[in-house]
Order: structure tokens, then sequence, then C-alpha cells
């Protein structure tokens, strides 16, 4: 009876110590999530919502680790903490781990033959057929740009008069498809980070109610990206006018009145994003 009433005290006690041992791993795991920022919450909660949560800028809403609003790590231009311009490592204003302004020189797949044959005409009428598909009578196109590695185009709600989306056009397939960067990464209506009803889930409409309304004004936009310019390379400047989006802003960059490029300020980090992807500006109808 005695060895039986041993063994049976024996198990109880390793169940026992199992369930301690389980629960505090799970208590461990959590408090790590917690503290370092990287609960699922990072890579789909918008930072206006995250803030309303009272959750901490520069944790979390990284894509790949890191603080503040980073791509892939290191730290961003970042209104409520951080270091540097910087959007993939590295220090200063460097936006890929370069240096200096790479808008004008760091076009990698030029190809002037290929845009010549994309007219401002070809490019309305492919997004048209475009927008038709995301069925959502919303939506109209504001502005075309032809550069010599693709079309660019400012996508608005007639209703609002917001930016809704930015568009690509593919000079040789004439393949229309979604901007990279801001317009994936910071659109909080119309993004991929929405499912269903971003423009990578093929609707183009979102049945939530977002708030166009940033912390960073579009005043305080021009100015960051101005001084970005000033720094990186003196003598471009920003268009008078920043172009709003939901969650934050696109902007012409300028030579001498003439667009050479674009780029985005992040509404409420602040953060400076260059597309670098245009090439040589051609023509433009708006």
């Amino acid at each position: 009876m005695n060895k039986k009433l041993g063994i049976t005290l024996v198990v109880i006690g390793g169940l026992v110590m199992s369930a301690l041992f389980f629960g505090a791993v799970l208590f461990l795991g959590h408090s790590i999530f917690t503290v370092e920022g990287y609960s699922p919450f990072n890579m789909t909660m918008a930072p206006a919502y995250r803030a309303r949560m009272g959750q901490n800028y520069n944790k979390g809403y990284s894509m790949m680790g890191g603080s503040g609003y980073n791509m892939m790590g290191g730290s961003g231009y970042n209104m409520m903490g951080g270091s540097g311009y910087n959007m993939m490592g590295g220090s200063g204003y460097n936006m890929m781990g370069g240096s200096g302004y790479n808008m004008m020189p760091y076009n990698q797949s030029s190809n002037p033959a290929n845009a010549e044959l994309l007219t401002i005409d070809l490019a309305k009428q492919v997004i048209e057929d475009y927008l038709k598909g995301l069925n959502n009578s919303d939506l109209e196109v504001k502005e075309i740009m032809i550069f010599d590695n693709n079309g660019y185009a400012r996508i608005i709600e007639k209703s609002t008069g917001i930016g809704a989306m930015e568009l690509l056009v593919d000079p040789t397939s004439l393949s229309v498809f979604p901007e990279y960067g801001p317009n994936m990464m910071w659109n909080l209506k119309y993004g991929h980070m929405n499912g269903a009803g971003g423009i990578m889930g093929g609707l183009g409409t979102n049945s939530g109610s977002v708030s166009a309304t940033m912390t960073v004004t579009s005043e305080q936009a021009i100015q960051i990206a101005q001084g970005y310019l000033d720094q990186q390379s003196p003598g471009y400047q920003t268009a008078e006018e920043a172009d709003p989006f939901y969650g934050y802003y696109t902007m012409d960059i300028l030579k001498d009145d003439v667009p050479t490029g674009m780029m985005s300020v992040n509404g409420f980090s602040g953060q400076v994003f260059l597309h670098t992807w245009h090439g040589n500006f051609i023509e433009m109808f708006e």
C-alpha cells in the first residue's frame, strides 16, 4: 500500500511541476512579447490606433524588427524618438544604407526606349481600366506622371479629395499595380495591411471608418522633407503642397522648378521615404 501511495504522490507531484513550468513559460513569453513590442499588432495595427491604445511609438511597427517605423531594423526619423532619417540601417540621413540623395543617380532599371511607348493617354486608359476592376465608383485619377522607368498615378476619393492610393504602370507590359513603399506600408485605408479592404485585397474599398486626420500637418511634412533635402542635396526643393493620403503625405521633388522625383512623409512619425524607382521625369498630367 505504501509503495502504491508513493508512486501516486510522485505522479501527482510531476503533474503539478509540469503545470507550473508550462504556466511560467506562457507568462514569460507574454512578458517578452509585451516588453519588446513584437506582438501581432505590430504588423497590422496602424500607428494612430496603437497610440490610442497606449502603445509606444518607439516599439513595434517594424517589418523585420528594430524600433520606430523602420522597414528592416535600425532607427528611423521618428518625431517620438529614434535617430536619423534611416530606413534600412546605418546612421544619419541614409535611406537604404547608402549616403546622400539617391533619387537621381540611383535608377537601376532605367529604360527610356520603353518609356517612349508610354504616353499620358495610354497610361490614363490602362489606369482607368484598373480602377473599374476595383468596383469603387468613388475613385478617380487626379495626376499622372511619366518617368523613364514607369508611369505613376495619384488616385483620390471623389467624395473627400483625399488621396486613396498610388499606382505604377509598367511601360512595357502596361500592367498596373500598387506602388511600393508608403502606399503599401503607411496607407491606413487602402494599404495592404487592411486585408480585403485594401488595394491588395482586390475590392478597393474599406468598410471601416478611417480618419484622415494626422498628427503631422501638411506644413510640417513639407518642412521635414525640405530639411532632408537641404542636408542631403542642397539645391533641390519640395513642391509647395504635400498631397495627403490616409496616413502619409507624398510630394514632388523639384530642381529648378522641374520635377525630378518624389518622396513621402509619414503623417504620424514624420519619417521620410524616397521613391527611388521612378527614373528620369518625362511629362505629367493633372
